[in-house]
């Protein structure tokens, strides 16, 4: 039986595996991860987003699919090596802003009508993942969207896929709740809106 880290993995976990290997999880083949992002986007709506945070953007694949979702995309990783792969992918979209941060401790300035958590929440400890979910709440616009997606089998990680969603859609209450939850084969995906000031937005996140 796997022992659990009691702790939230550092950022030297992260640095490590992307300096073995420039993508660890497969982001840029795998069929799953196809599979995922077509999803993702999909439960995001047809609507453009003003203002986005993707956290965890790792080498920035989805980053670009994202992007041409939104007028202005604040991406964010905690790996330098992740993100210098990223900035190369992106160039071409002086739209995007990549930045290093480790959250909860660092968080951009602003407000966001979408929060994308995707594969990242089940790195955190609990107290952590509530500080995260503070975070969140102050930033996330009203009418706005939080999606999570995650990996649902086996981890090695603090959390599993599961324990943390449920523990971040727990604690968002009542600033946001679940608009659309649909669990694949391998991974769930949960939609959170934010009601907006005119009445609770449909999935593109606009009233």
């Amino acid at each position: 039986m796997t022992t659990r880290p009691a702790r939230s993995l550092p950022s030297s976990y992260f640095e490590r595996m992307y300096r073995a290997d420039p993508d660890p999880w497969r982001f840029g083949d795998s069929p799953y991860e196809a599979g995922k992002y077509a999803a993702t986007l999909a439960a995001m709506g047809d609507g453009r987003f003003p203002r986005a945070l993707e956290v965890g953007c790792s080498i920035g694949i989805f980053t670009g699919m994202l992007a041409r979702r939104c007028e202005r995309l604040v991406a964010i990783d905690v790996s330098d090596t992740a993100l210098g792969q990223a900035r190369r992918r992106l160039e071409q979209a002086p739209h995007v802003s990549l930045h290093r941060m480790q959250v909860p401790d660092e968080w951009p300035g602003g407000r966001f009508n979408l929060l994308l958590l995707s594969e990242v929440l089940y790195y955190l400890d609990r107290p952590d993942l509530a500080r995260l979910a503070d975070r969140a709440k102050a930033c996330l616009e009203p009418g706005g969207l939080a999606v999570l997606v995650h990996w649902i089998g086996g981890t090695d990680y603090p959390l599993s896929g599961d324990e943390a969603a449920e523990q971040f859609i727990r604690l968002m209450r009542p600033v946001a709740e679940p608009a659309q939850q649909t669990r694949h084969e391998k991974y769930r995906l949960d939609v959170l809106v934010r009601p907006g000031r005119q009445g609770t937005p449909g999935p593109d996140g606009r009233t």
